[in-house]
């Protein structure tokens, strides 16, 4: 049994794979395993790949002959591991030499997650180091709860066991890899923190950084942690916590709706506003912070309890979720929220031009 599997999800990147491989083959702590998925590249990324493999046995490779998504990818690899340990390199990432000598080292009898240290890599070659509040080990429910608001950040080795019981969620082709990390934390004993550096490179062209109505999948991803957290049976607190996270993100995403409706196309403005209202329609806000609910911008205008009519598969048909009988108690709460959001915003963006002008 290796020490440690890495998964490598693997999807048209041939400029950056051997940098990735290089440095996990080169590291100090040589019992590993490198498991790729070819997620059915178009560019010569499987030849690089196959050729790896042909150098060192311990590469392994596996080809899908569809486009599936990252986390079905690491899905595939996460099956044919079998290390003690598992975490995850993107592709166009890598790896400090020691990095994975440095988190095995830190796992003890009661520490079921490490986190790597990570380096922001930018195209023009500046670093940044992705800034933490110092600790050595943090409980899992306020590795949880810390994570919530990037407090820290989702880059972490895991016992196998724990992985191996909560595979990645693949319903969704983004963002849904957070949640099964927030999972992963709220499972483990302890959560802590290694030296071992993680080289993350920044590209302003992948879905969160570009003006795309693929962004909104965000809240969709929200609602399935949602869903998830209740299956485990997780504590009202967290759920209070997570809830009233979701209704910040769904202000968030509406600030981007503002300031990028223009940039998109009106069928995705059309679908990015029947996902907030899906949202806005179904979340608990008896969950939600009073205090939040009570400020300017973030008052709901709606029954605390949530509608449950609109359903999930109706959220890939817009239009069709938009004459739905269900749909008309709620219509002039939700124009009366909107309107709130279109005052909002533009208070915000007056406030802060007066503020440039001084």
């Amino acid at each position: 049994m290796p020490k440690i599997s890495i998964l490598v999800a693997v999807y048209n990147s041939a400029a950056y794979l051997p940098q990735c491989l290089d440095s996990l083959l080169g590291q100090t702590l040589h019992d590993i395993e490198v498991l790729c998925v070819d997620d059915s590249s178009t560019d010569n990324s499987l030849a690089i790949l196959r050729d790896y493999a042909e150098r060192d046995r311990r590469v392994k490779v596996f080809a899908l002959d569809e486009n599936h998504g990252i986390a079905f990818a690491r899905n595939v690899a996460l099956s044919n591991a079998s290390g003690e340990f598992i975490c995850f390199v993107d592709s166009d990432d890598w790896l400090a030499p020691n990095a994975l000598e440095a988190v095995c080292k830190t796992f003890t009898d009661d520490v079921d997650s490490v986190l790597f240290q990570v380096v922001l890599h930018y195209a023009d070659g500046r670093e940044k180091t992705y800034p933490m509040p110092p600790f050595e080990a943090l409980s899992g429910e306020r590795a949880f709860v810390d994570s919530l608001t990037w407090k820290i950040h989702g880059v972490y080795a895991i016992r196998a066991a724990i992985h191996h019981a909560y595979p990645y969620d693949d319903a969704l082709r983004t963002y849904s890899d957070e949640n099964i990390t927030r999972i992963h934390y709220l499972k483990s004993r302890k959560v802590a923190v290694c030296e071992g550096v993680y080289y993350y490179r920044q590209h302003t062209s992948s879905t969160t950084h570009r003006v795309s109505v693929r962004r909104f999948d965000y809240l969709l991803a929200n609602e399935r942690m949602r869903c998830q957290l209740v299956a485990i049976g997780t504590s009202e607190v967290n759920l209070r916590c997570y809830e009233t996270i979701r209704w910040q993100n769904l202000v968030g995403l509406y600030l981007f709706y503002y300031l990028h409706r223009h940039e998109l196309s009106a069928t995705d403005r059309q679908e990015a506003l029947s996902i907030m209202r899906h949202v806005w329609q179904t979340i608990h806000l008896q969950q939600v912070s009073p205090s939040l609910r009570r400020k300017f911008g973030y008052i709901p205008f709606r029954p605390s309890q949530p509608s449950h009519r609109s359903s999930w598969s109706s959220l890939r048909c817009p239009t069709r979720l938009l004459h739905r009988p269900s749909w008309f108690p709620f219509r002039p709460l939700w124009l009366l929220f909107r309107l709130q959001e279109e005052l909002y915003f533009t208070l915000r963006a007056l406030v802060g031009r007066n503020k440039e002008a001084k």
